[in-house]
């Protein structure tokens, strides 16, 4: 008997019990550090170094945290279902919690690519834990210099069509930690088919712009994940 098959949507208060902090909203890094300087290929063009220095703390910050029960609970479910993470995050803390199938839309921290073509994956390569940066200077093999693999704001995010089609035949839809304004990502919600229960793990009040039933769990991640075990799982 086939498992049944569980798509799971997660972003940047996913990892907020591990310690990264968010992004956006009061405290968060684009109230340190202005978008278009750190997070569009106009400010990479403008000062590289200033980009890199950024993604060098990104990564100093991530190599400190660990996974949290809500990531290990994820991970959990594929004993039992068959089930595809959409993270809009840039950590590897659902691959180290032990997720095999993560798709993600906003890059890797992890890794480098080329600044000629970014999606070109004959160049993207993973970081080595006895070389975790890169530098000015660090060229790739097609004769860039070397940056971070991350969608940058104004680029298009190559792996959505691989989400979309995450969401064929799934029997149940979670969406945790992630305010739902941020597109395309957002507008995942619109490829579930009717039929499917959706459920919204977040501690903050979300406003879903949907027309669909969507079960709203008012909680952290790992609480949320522990009442959908608990309750909402055969």
């Amino acid at each position: 008997m086939a498992k049944k098959r569980i798509a799971i949507l997660t972003g940047a208060g996913m990892s907020v019990e591990s310690g990264l902090g968010t992004f956006r909203g009061g405290g968060g890094l684009w109230d340190e550090y202005p978008v278009e300087q750190v997070a569009t290929p106009e400010g990479f063009i403008a000062n590289p170094s200033l980009v890199l220095e950024f993604y060098k703390k990104r990564r100093n910050e991530l190599s400190t945290v660990e996974p949290n029960e809500g990531h290990m609970l994820i991970a959990s479910l594929e004993k039992d279902y068959d089930v595809c993470v959409i993270t809009q995050n840039v950590d590897n803390l659902h691959e180290r919690a032990g997720s095999t199938n993560v798709i993600h839309l906003h890059g890797e921290l992890t890794k480098v690519c080329s600044s000629h073509n970014s999606q070109d994956m004959r160049y993207v390569r993973e970081l080595s834990p006895e070389e975790p940066y890169i530098e000015l200077g660090d060229m790739c093999a097609d004769g860039s210099q070397l940056r971070p693999y991350i969608v940058w704001f104004g680029e298009a995010v190559p792996r959505i069509e691989d989400a979309i089609m995450a969401l064929n035949d799934i029997d149940m839809f979670l969406i945790i930690g992630t305010s739902l304004n941020v597109y395309p990502a957002a507008g995942l919600l619109n490829y579930v088919p009717n039929s499917v229960p959706v459920y919204l793990i977040d501690p903050n009040d979300v406003h879903v712009n949907s027309v669909r039933n969507v079960v709203i769990i008012k909680a952290g991640a790992s609480e949320g994940m522990r009442t959908i075990i608990n309750k909402y799982l055969p």
